[in-house]
C-alpha cells in the first residue's frame, strides 16, 4: 500500500497540464468492444482504474496497448467470457461492459461492480433499461447474468439523470432493433464524449449532452477512434489549490464550459483569476468569503468537487455549509481534515458545516476515496509541517502523474511503499 508524504506550505507556480477525464476514459475502453476491428483512444490518462479495464479487455481476448497516452485497441477476436470479482470490484466503471457486451453478444456475465465507498450506490436504473430493452437480468449470489435474445429498442425515461445508467443505456442500445429513447438522460461532458466515438463507430446517436438522446441500432460498426476531454475535476482540484497556495499558476487544457459552476461559486467567493483560451491564472486568495454549496447533476456543482472544496472553505473568513444531494457518505474526509485543525461538523446525513479560517498542521491521515483523498491532498500542500496520507493509491485512480505534475509547480512530496 502506498503512501504519500508531504511538506506543505510550498507556493505553487508555473505550467500544469490537465490530463484525460477518468470518467470519459473509463467508458470509452469499455465501449471500444462495440468496434467490429480496431480503434484509438487518444489522451487516455494513467490511472489504475485503467489498468484494471485493460486486464478485463485482454479477458475477452482484445489486444490492448497504452502508448504515450493513446490506446491501442484490436477487438477483431474479441470472446464473450465472465468477468470475475477480483476485476470487476476493482472499479465501478466496470459495469460498462453490461451494457457494450450485452449489445455485442446478447449476453453478459459479471460479478458486482466495485468502487468508491461513497454510500449507496445502486444500478437499479442501469438493471430497468436493460429490462425495456428486452434482456433478462438474473442476480445471482454475487453475479449479474443478463441475456436476451433479442433487443428491442423504445423509449425509457429514467426516474434520476444517472450518468453511468445513461452510458450504458446507450452502449445496449447500439444492438437494438430501431430506435431507443433516453429521456432526462444525464448531460454531463462524458457522455458527448461517448456519443462521439459511437459516431465515429458509424453508429447514429443524437442529443448528448441534452435531457433526450437517440440512438439507432447497428451492428455494422467500423474502426474508430475518439480523444478524451480534459478532465473537469482534476481542472476543479488544481484551480482550488491555486487559490490557496499559488502564485501564477497557469492551468493549461481546461474546457470553461464544462467547469462554469465551479467558476460561478469562485467569483461569488472573492477569488480572482484570468482565463486566456484553454489556460487559466491563478494565485493565493487571501480573503476568502464563506458559501451555502450545493451539489447537484451537471451542469450543477459537480459531487466530485465537494471534498476538495471543503478544504478549500476551511481557509474562508466565516460559516460555510455544504449540501450534498448524490451520496450519504461523502464527509469521511471531514475527520482527517478536523485532526489536522479543520473545524467541521456534520448537521445532518447529507449537510455539513465549515468554520474558517483554520490554520493546518500536517499529521497522519488516511485516504477512504478517490475524492476525500485529494481534499487531503490539498490540506497537506497548505498545512504546516508535514503530512502522510495512507491508503493513497485510492487517488491514483482519478489522478494520473500525480507526483510529476505537482513537483513540477514546486510541491514537496513523495510516493513511497
Amino acid at each position: 500500500m502506498s503512501k504519500i508524504r508531504i511538506e506543505g506550505q510550498h507556493v505553487l507556480s508555473g505550467e500544469i497540464k490537465i490530463g484525460g477525464a477518468k470518467n470519459s476514459a473509463v467508458a470509452l475502453l469499455p465501449a471500444s468492444v462495440l468496434c467490429n476491428g480496431k480503434s484509438q483512444i487518444y489522451n487516455t490518462p494513467e490511472i489504475t482504474d485503467i489498468d484494471y479495464l485493460i486486464k478485463i479487455m485482454e479477458l475477452l481476448n482484445c489486444k490492448v496497448e497504452h502508448k504515450d497516452g493513446t490506446l491501442y485497441i484490436d477487438t477483431s477476436k474479441i470472446e464473450n467470457k465472465p468477468i470475475p470479482e477480483e476485476l470487476s470490484v476493482q472499479m465501478r466503471a466496470s459495469y460498462y461492459f453490461m451494457g457494450a457486451l450485452l449489445a455485442k453478444f446478447g449476453r453478459v456475465e459479471m460479478s458486482f461492480p466495485g468502487g468508491c465507498n461513497i454510500g449507496a450506490r445502486p444500478i437499479d436504473i442501469h438493471i430497468k433499461g436493460f429490462e425495456e430493452l428486452g434482456a433478462k437480468v438474473e442476480i445471482i449470489k454475487n453475479r449479474y447474468i443478463i441475456t436476451a435474445d433479442k433487443l428491442v429498442g423504445k423509449k425509457i425515461y429514467f426516474d434520476f439523470p444517472s450518468v453511468g445508467a445513461t452510458i450504458n443505456i446507450m452502449l445496449a442500445a447500439t444492438g437494438a432493433e430501431g430506435t431507443t429513447i433516453i429521456e432526462n438522460a444525464a448531460m454531463e461532458p462524458e457522455i458527448v464524449n461517448v456519443a462521439s466515438f459511437l459516431i465515429n463507430m458509424g453508429i447514429k446517436v443524437t442529443g448528448a449532452g441534452t435531457k433526450r438522446i437517440e440512438i439507432e441500432g447497428t451492428k455494422e460498426t467500423t474502426d474508430a477512434f475518439v480523444e478524451v476531454f480534459p478532465d473537469r475535476i482534476e481542472t476543479g482540484t488544481f484551480i482550488i489549490l491555486g487559490a490557496l497556495i499559488g502564485k501564477n499558476l497557469k492551468i493549461k487544457g481546461i474546457i470553461k464550459t464544462h467547469i462554469e459552476a465551479l467558476l460561478l461559486k469562485l467569483d461569488e467567493i472573492g477569488i480572482k483569476y484570468k482565463i486566456e483560451n484553454d489556460t487559466m491564472t491563478i494565485s493565493k486568495c487571501n480573503n476568502i468569503s464563506p458559501t451555502y454549496l450545493k451539489t447537484l447533476t451537471y451542469p450543477g456543482f459537480p459531487t466530485d468537487l465537494q471534498q476538495p472544496m471543503t478544504t478549500l472553505l476551511t481557509q474562508a473568513n466565516g460559516k460555510s455549509i455544504i449540501e450534498e444531494t448524490l451520496y450519504e457518505n461523502r464527509f469521511k474526509n471531514t475527520y482527517d481534515l478536523n485532526r489536522m485543525g479543520a473545524i467541521t461538523n456534520i448537521l445532518t446525513l447529507n449537510k455539513l458545516e465549515i468554520k474558517g479560517p483554520k490554520k493546518l498542521k500536517g499529521t497522519n491521515v488516511i485516504a477512504t476515496d478517490l475524492r476525500g483523498g485529494a481534499s487531503l491532498l490539498i490540506a497537506g500542500l497548505i498545512a504546516e509541517g508535514i503530512t502522510e496520507i495512507d491508503n493513497c493509491d485510492v487517488i491514483f485512480r482519478g489522478y494520473s502523474d500525480l507526483k510529476a505534475k505537482l513537483t513540477s509547480i514546486g510541491a514537496k512530496i513523495e510516493i513511497t511503499e
